[in-house]
C-alpha cells in the first residue's frame, strides 16, 4: 500500500514536471539547517493507529525528539517543480526494523533526494510545496537501509533568491532495517550562482516618426489646435485670434471684444461727447446734441439763451419769460390806454391814430407776433347791445392795423361787451375805465 502511494505521488510529480514553464527556475542554491528526528509517533501509529496514537498520546513527546543538523542542495526542473539533495545526520539509538534494537547510541547518516512540488512560483513571499523521493540511511557506517520520505513544507521568500524553509516529511521503509521515522526541519538556502543576464539583442532603431503638418505652419498636426489653418505657436498653432470678428486680430485690436474700424485700431467710431452719435456724423463732436441736429445741440439764432424749438422770435433776441420773445405787452398796454372812441361811436378818434400806428409798427418789427383786439364797455344800457357795440370797435382796429400793412391772419378781435369788468360800475370813475380796448400779443 506504501509502495502504490509513492509511485502515484511521483507520477504527479512527473506530470507537473512537463506541465510547467521553466522560465522562472530556481537557481542552484546551498543550504544548512537542522531537524528533529521522531521514531517514537511512527512506532505507536505502525503498532496501533493514527486515531489511536493520538487518542492515547503515545506520539513523541521533547525528550523522544532527536536533534540533528543537514546540508541541502536546490537546483530548479521547472519554475513549480525543484530537485532537492539532503544529507544529515543525529546522534540516536536505532530502532532498526526486524532487528534487535541498538543498545548504544551511534551517529545516524541520511542522504536522500527529493522533487519539491511548488504551488506558486519563487516570486510569492510564502510558497507551499509538497516533497518526494528516494534516500538511504547509515547506522555507525554498519547497515545501509533505505527509504522514501513524502511530505511538505514552506517556502519563505527573503529576497535575491534566498529562503527560509520549514518541512515535515515521513520516512517509510522500502528496503533493509530501516525504521520509519518523522523528520521536522527548518532551514535557510541562498543562491551559489549569478542569475544569468539576458544577452541584449542589438535592434536598429526605428526609423524617425515624421509627424503630419497639415497646414504647413510648421506645428505638427499632434500640437496643432488648429491643423487645417495655419497660424502660430503661441496660438498653439491657430491664427491670432479676432475676439469681435472685426477682421483685426486681437494683437492689433484696441477693442477686441467690440466690433471696430481698423482706422480707430479695431474700436468703433467714438464719440467724444457721448450724445449717442459717432464723430464721424457729429457736426458737434465735442458738446452733446441731437441727431435732428447731426450731434448739434438745439440751435439759438438770435442769442437770446431760448434754444430756437422753444424760441416764438428765433431771429429776435428775447426773453425766456416771453418764450424769447422782446417784451413787447408792456409797451402795448401803454399805447390801449389812448385809444378812443366816440360815445356809443365806432369811430376811431382821431387822437387815437399816433398809438395805433406805433403797435403797428412794432407788429411789423416781430413778424411771429399775433395780437389779439379785445373791446368792453361799461354796464350801461343793453348787454346785447353794449356786446354788438364793443365787438364793432375792436373790429374797427383790426381794420385799421390790416390797411397798416398787418396780415389779417395775425389779428384777432372779438368783444365781450360789460362781461369783464376792471372797476366798480356804481361809480363814473370805474364805468370810465371799463368802456376800454385791451390788445394782447401772442407768439405763434
Amino acid at each position: 500500500m506504501k509502495r502504490t502511494i509513492l509511485s502515484l505521488l511521483a507520477l504527479c510529480l512527473l506530470g507537473q514536471t512537463f506541465a510547467q514553464s521553466t522560465s522562472l527556475k530556481r537557481l542552484p542554491s546551498v543550504g544548512f539547517g537542522f531537524f528533529l528526528k521522531d521514531f517514537v509517533t511512527p512506532q505507536s501509529i505502525g503498532a496501533t493507529s493514527l486515531n489511536k496514537t493520538w487518542k492515547d498520546k503515545t506520539y513523541a513527546k521533547q525528550s523522544d525528539l532527536l536533534p540533528g543538523a543537514s546540508v541541502s542542495y536546490f537546483q530548479g526542473i521547472t519554475s513549480h517543480l525543484d530537485f532537492m539533495g539532503q544529507l544529515g545526520g543525529t546522534f540516536a539509538k536505532y530502532s532498526y526494523k526486524n532487528k534487535v534494537t541498538s543498545t548504544k547510541e551511534g551517529f545516524l547518516t541520511d542522504l536522500d533526494a527529493h522533487l519539491n512540488l511548488k504551488l506558486f512560483t519563487d516570486k510569492a513571499l510564502i510558497n507551499p510545496y509538497l516533497t518526494a523521493g528516494i534516500g538511504g540511511s547509515m547506522y555507525n557506517l554498519n547497515y545501509l537501509m533505505a527509504y522514501a520520505p513524502v511530505g511538505g513544507g514552506i517556502q519563505i521568500n527573503v529576497g535575491k533568491g534566498s529562503f527560509l524553509y520549514l518541512q515535515t516529511t515521513y520516512r517509510y521503509h522500502v528496503g533493509g532495517a530501516a525504521a520509519e521515522n518523522l523528520n521536522y526541519s527548518i532551514g535557510y538556502a541562498s543562491p551559489i550562482v549569478e542569475p544569468k543576464k539576458p544577452k541584449a539583442i542589438a535592434t536598429p532603431p526605428p526609423p524617425p516618426v515624421v509627424e503630419k503638418d497639415t497646414d504647413g505652419d510648421g506645428i505638427v498636426d499632434s500640437k496643432d489646435k488648429c491643423p487645417r489653418v495655419a497660424g502660430i505657436a503661441k496660438y498653439d498653432g491657430c491664427p491670432v485670434p479676432d475676439t469681435d470678428k472685426d477682421g483685426i486680430n486681437d494683437e492689433n485690436d484696441k477693442c477686441p471684444t467690440v466690433a471696430g474700424l481698423a482706422k480707430y485700431n479695431g474700436c468703433p467710431v467714438p464719440d467724444t461727447d457721448g450724445d449717442g452719435i459717432n464723430d464721424e456724423e457729429d457736426k458737434c463732436p465735442t458738446v452733446m446734441g441731437l441727431a435732428r441736429y447731426m450731434g448739434c445741440p438745439i440751435p439759438d439764432t438770435d442769442g437770446d439763451g431760448v434754444n430756437d424749438e422753444e424760441d416764438k422770435c428765433p431771429t429776435v433776441p428775447g426773453v425766456k419769460s416771453n418764450a424769447g420773445c422782446p417784451e413787447i405787452q408792456t409797451k402795448i398796454n401803454e399805447l390801449a390806454k389812448s385809444i378812443y372812441f366816440g360815445l356809443g361811436s365806432v369811430i376811431i378818434s382821431a387822437k387815437s391814430t399816433k398809438p395805433l400806428d406805433e403797435v403797428a409798427a412794432i407788429m411789423k418789427k416781430y413778424p411771429a407776433t399775433k395780437l389779439s383786439i379785445e373791446g368792453h364797455t361799461d354796464n350801461v344800457g343793453s348787454a346785447v347791445i353794449n356786446k354788438k357795440l364793443s365787438q364793432k370797435r375792436a373790429d374797427a382796429i383790426k381794420t385799421y392795423f390790416f390797411k397798416k400793412g398787418i396780415a389779417v391772419t395775425r389779428l384777432d378781435a372779438i368783444g365781450y361787451g360789460s362781461e369783464k369788468p376792471v372797476a366798480d360800475n356804481k361809480t363814473e370813475a370805474g364805468r370810465s375805465k371799463n368802456r376800454r380796448v385791451e390788445l394782447k400779443a401772442t407768439y405763434q
